[in-house]
């Protein structure tokens, strides 16, 4: 199944480096490659409407929370990266840190990504409402008993609670001190004017693409989901607070919004 949503986060990656001024809060200098035929027709409207409310929202929440999940990964420290619902991410290619990239996604959307740019990740082939996430790693060379880092970007509000317990659960059996940076979306009574304008345009258009919004929840629901699963949210963060203070320093208008919010957990040991 190629996603719809993948091919727009990597349009709205790839559009914050054409429409939006300096600084930049990330640079995907892979996005426009990697959505292949899809890139003109994709990154055409932020060239036409940037101003727009919803496309801006978009560039925001993709920027910043693959700029803050790979910060966190250089500073864990870890050796495996492991990318759940990976769609079009660019980091195996833009690696600088030497670690082994773990792609786990539906196999139609991998075959997409190699067909534009092949090597660089192991792939690892995964439906999560209902495949085995421990085997599926295990089959791609995973160590469960080394220390990694997990990525899990636009990807919780398409699943159920119960998907994201499963999955938790999963990472919660990785070595102790491996992390997980995750972004997910707040109940409506959390949200701003703008955030819930952007909920209401946003969600209705995912849906009639096949991919409704599945959850959401508030930082005290997500800091007992992950605490049920062996790991313990380390920090919980706004768009605002997810980057340096220095990125918000702006001419061209992007601010941060409030639809979403980005967790780091730990992996805590087994009680003895």
């Amino acid at each position: 199944m190629l996603s719809e949503t993948a091919f727009t986060a990597a349009a709205a990656r790839a559009a914050h480096l054409i429409v939006d001024a300096e600084p930049r809060l990330f640079a995907d200098v892979h996005a426009m490659t990697l959505l292949g035929d899809r890139a003109e027709e994709l990154v055409r409207y932020h060239r036409s409407h940037g101003d727009h409310p919803i496309l801006r929202s978009a560039r925001i929440q993709t920027a910043v929370r693959s700029r803050f999940t790979e910060d966190a990964l250089a500073a864990s420290g870890a050796r495996q990266y492991v990318l759940l619902g990976a769609g079009l991410d660019s980091f195996a290619h833009r690696d600088t840190l030497g670690v082994r990239v773990f792609e786990v996604d539906h196999p139609e959307m991998q075959q997409w990504k190699r067909d534009r740019l092949p090597g660089a990740a192991s792939y690892v082939p995964f439906d999560f409402e209902n495949g085995d996430l421990a085997r599926a790693l295990a089959g791609a060379g995973f160590d469960p008993g080394e220390p990694a880092f997990v990525g899990w970007l636009g990807v919780t509000m398409y699943l159920s609670r119960e998907s994201i317990a499963r999955t938790l659960a999963v990472v919660g059996n990785f070595a102790p001190g491996s992390r997980l940076s995750a972004d997910y979306l707040v109940p409506a009574e959390l949200r701003d004017a703008a955030a819930q304008a952007y909920a209401d345009g946003v969600s209705a258009v995912a849906a009639d693409r096949g991919e409704p919004w599945r959850s959401c929840f508030s930082p005290e629901q997500i800091s007992v989901l992950l605490k049920e699963n062996g790991l313990q949210a380390v920090a919980d963060m706004s768009q605002r607070e997810a980057v340096a203070r220095e990125l918000w320093q702006r001419a061209d208008g992007l601010t941060p919004g409030t639809l979403s919010r980005l967790v780091l957990a730990e992996v805590t040991p087994a009680p003895r």
